[in-house]
């Protein structure tokens, strides 16, 4: 499988040189999807469809649509399509998540964030 192209990703924040990231934890989302989707484990149209569902909540919830959540809604479709596909149970993810965030406290900033054996 490859890339999507430019047109298949709606509306993701770049410039001449490629997708903008503001923070790393959003580059990581998007590589994360990428890789899922290079292993099969959904269609790029079902990625579109699951992304588009989570803009389209948040602007009926009231979200601007200003593009700096654009990574929030990003992060929350991975999150639900990973359950949708049973990638993970939602105590894993919850699990996860928690981890993380216990790692992210944890960091100096500017380190970077890992996570040890037992997470």
């Amino acid at each position: 499988m490859s890339v999507p192209s430019r047109e298949e990703l709606p509306s993701l924040p770049r410039d001449e040189e490629g997708p903008v990231f503001k923070e790393p934890w959003e580059a990581q989302a998007f590589a994360m999807t990428l890789r899922l989707y290079d292993g099969g484990h959904f269609t790029w149209p079902e990625w579109a469809a699951c992304l588009a569902e989570e803009i389209e909540a948040a602007q009926q919830a009231g979200d601007p649509d200003l593009g700096d959540t654009y990574y929030q809604h990003w992060l929350k479709a991975l999150e639900k399509i990973v359950a949708r596909k049973g990638l993970l149970s939602a105590e894993e993810l919850s699990r996860r998540k928690d981890a993380w965030d216990r790692a992210a406290h944890a960091t100096p900033h500017g380190e970077p964030i890992e996570l040890g054996p037992d997470d």
